[in-house]
């Protein structure tokens, strides 16, 4: 009841503490609070953080701002959950040392302010441990001494340094709502995804893909630039209700279905589809993914096929219609006969839970660290938060990306419970102002806490109506944005970089003969204008540690609304990215572009255009740029120090 400080507003800060924030190793937490006291005394205040588990806090001293702002930073170091809290209090010692020295220049007689001091000093000497309170004691010698010599000691920057070394701690305020930073490696925040449907990727027109021809491809795979592969489902595809090309209601005989309808009498979610290959096939492709640097992420689809073999063992698992049927997955008036949504209300849901648990560490066993998570939103939040984090527990660094294009609060639940990246509403921003709106969204609110934005421009389940019936214009300009505004992105490969651009005449955002349903047959030899951007692009991610992340994202303005033009820099600001985009993929835009001088510095700057390797030397607060989108749509400007 003595505490004499008032901690509020603390940021960041996940509903209360109730979820943590995110980090990877390096990164800093800026922490930012409202700190009050009662009258004029001194406030000190500090920012403690350690390891989840150990008992020793680290401590950064905060610092006081007008208005009452305090800031302060600490850094993740290691790949371990850390916790942190704030600390103030009415420091004494520090109150009457700024008093001594107003009182001194003003002439007054310092005997009593000494004896104060002598005081204040030996208290705070309590505080500490013999001998690091040693110094404290010896200041109060001193003070205790020869007048003339004590004054001047006490206005001395030595004695200065002391107060500041030795914080007289006492009634302290303690703001420690379980504030958490939940810590992972590089990957969570950067990455390049590139998916392929496995069944497709053989190089004999005459048979389906496996395994091995996926590990045949790893080296193009490379070379294109990507470091995560991404295969749709690999489980035994169901037989009864299996949808034929198109969606259509019944399969041909021979068609495959739909990798989404898992289970069979082949088996279920722990067991692969044999035409694929075998389970050592299948570690021989992660394993020599792994020697390349890329990851394999599997497709993680809690849902059945109506054959899946856990209808017949735990009936109790899933909705019985009063006819005695089935349920089938249903969005009214749609249904979708070849799969079986999972009953997460069951009175068995412990078993239920803890089966879905078992598969996702099956796998992890097997080698797998990724997971795309299909539809995540049509499962309990809670559940979602106890898989991750029992996995994280045994599987540190395992990543899942939440596949939900759904209403901004349920994507952002998603990323609190703890998917450590997230689709995003990026597909469906089409000009500069509302992507520009986006990315503020996404960088400048609490968002930028604990969401991680992978921006996909197509999946196999969405060809977007900009999309369609573009040319490579298009699709280049939207590889360019989503590479250089996110840190991590995604493509549905293939089909992207063949300029695959015919819609469904159903009026939806969906491929015609898509590929979920069928297997294709591509020439994996070919090059062409996109499989060559994709080479360069990432490259340039690679070499550039500016946009291997997302939060660090500048706005400049133009005087063009078909232009975006935005900075990106790396901590130290020795790294600088400048994109400038035309959004007009059929005619060339021009404009004034400002000059971020804040960033890039005054005077004359020389820019590189790592697209083109032209070179550029820029005066002034603006800059005329005109782009050819039948060149490139973009400058990729790179600051030259």
């Amino acid at each position: 009841m003595q505490n004499r400080t008032v901690i509020d507003h603390v940021q960041p800060q996940i509903n209360q503490g109730r979820f943590p924030i995110k980090r990877v190793v390096g990164e800093w937490v800026d922490i930012t609070a409202s700190i009050i006291g009662d009258g004029h005394d001194k406030i000190r205040a500090k920012i403690q953080f350690r390891q989840v588990g150990k008992k020793k806090w680290q401590e950064v001293e905060l610092k006081d701002h007008p208005n009452d702002l305090w800031t302060g930073r600490f850094q993740i170091t290691e790949q371990k959950h850390h916790q942190y809290r704030l600390m103030a209090w009415v420091d004494q010692l520090f109150t009457w040392h700024e008093g001594f020295k107003k009182k001194q220049a003003d002439g007054q007689d310092m005997t009593v302010e000494l004896q104060i001091g002598v005081n204040l000093l030996e208290s705070t000497a309590k505080t500490y441990s013999k001998a690091k309170g040693g110094p404290l004691k010896s200041a109060a010698t001193v003070l205790g001494g020869e007048y003339d010599s004590a004054v001047r000691y006490v206005v001395s920057p030595d004695f200065a340094d002391l107060v500041n070394r030795f914080p007289f701690v006492q009634h302290e305020t303690v703001y420690d709502h379980d504030l958490r930073v939940s810590v992972g490696r590089l990957k969570e925040r950067y990455s390049s995804w590139y998916e392929l449907f496995p069944r497709s990727a053989s190089p004999d027109i005459d048979r389906t893909g496996t395994f091995k021809d996926v590990e045949l491809l790893l080296p193009r795979i490379k070379k294109l630039g990507f470091d995560v592969l991404y295969l749709p489902p690999v489980h035994p595809v169901g037989e009864k209700n299996r949808k034929g090309r198109n969606n259509a209601t019944n399969a041909q005989p021979g068609e495959p279905g739909s990798p989404w309808a898992i289970g069979s009498s082949k088996g279920g979610h722990k067991d692969l589809n044999p035409e694929l290959g075998t389970l050592k096939d299948y570690k021989s492709l992660i394993k020599k993914a792994k020697s390349m640097d890329i990851d394999l992420a599997l497709d993680l689809a809690f849902q059945c096929a109506p054959d899946h073999p856990y209808i017949e063992e735990h009936p109790e698992w899933f909705i019985w219609r009063p006819d005695g049927t089935i349920a089938y997955a249903e969005n009214p008036p749609k249904k979708y006969q070849d799969i079986v949504p999972i009953n997460f209300e069951t009175a068995d849901w412990k078993n239920l839970w803890d089966e879905l648990l078992s598969v996702v560490r099956y796998w992890c066993e097997q080698g797998i660290t990724i997971f795309r998570v299909d539809n995540p939103h049509t499962k309990p939040y809670r559940f979602w938060e106890w898989l991750i984090s029992e996995v994280n527990k045994k599987y540190p660094g395992t990543i899942f990306l939440a596949e939900a294009f759904t209403r901004p609060k349920i994507m952002a639940e998603l990323a609190k419970r703890g998917f450590q990246q997230s689709y995003t509403y990026f597909t469906w921003r089409t000009n500069p102002q509302e992507m520009r709106q986006y990315l503020e969204e996404l960088t400048q609110t609490e968002l930028k806490e604990y969401m991680r934005p992978n921006f996909w421009p197509n999946t196999p389940d969405i060809l977007a109506f900009e999309m369609m019936g573009a040319d490579s214009n298009q699709f280049l300009k939207r590889l360019i944005l989503a590479a250089t505004l996110s840190s991590s992105y995604g493509l549905y490969g293939p089909s992207y970089e063949l300029i695959e651009n015919r819609g469904n005449t159903n009026g939806k955002e969906e491929y015609y003969d898509s590929e979920k349903y069928y297997a294709r047959h591509y020439d994996w030899t070919y090059e062409n204008r996109m499989t060559n951007a994709y080479t360069l692009i990432n490259k340039i991610r690679r070499e550039n540690p500016a946009l291997q992340q997302t939060n660090n994202i500048r706005f400049t303005e133009t005087d063009n609304p078909n232009l975006l033009s935005y900075v990106k820099y790396d901590d130290k600001r020795t790294n600088v990215i400048w994109t400038i985009a035309n959004f007009d993929p059929a005619n060339g835009q021009g404009g004034m572009v400002s000059v971020p001088r804040d960033l890039l510095g005054s005077g004359t700057i020389v820019v590189d255009d790592l697209l083109t390797g032209e070179s550029y030397r820029w005066n002034g607060q603006a800059n005329y740029v005109y782009l050819d989108p039948n060149r490139w749509p973009a400058h990729v400007l790179r600051l030259r120090f």
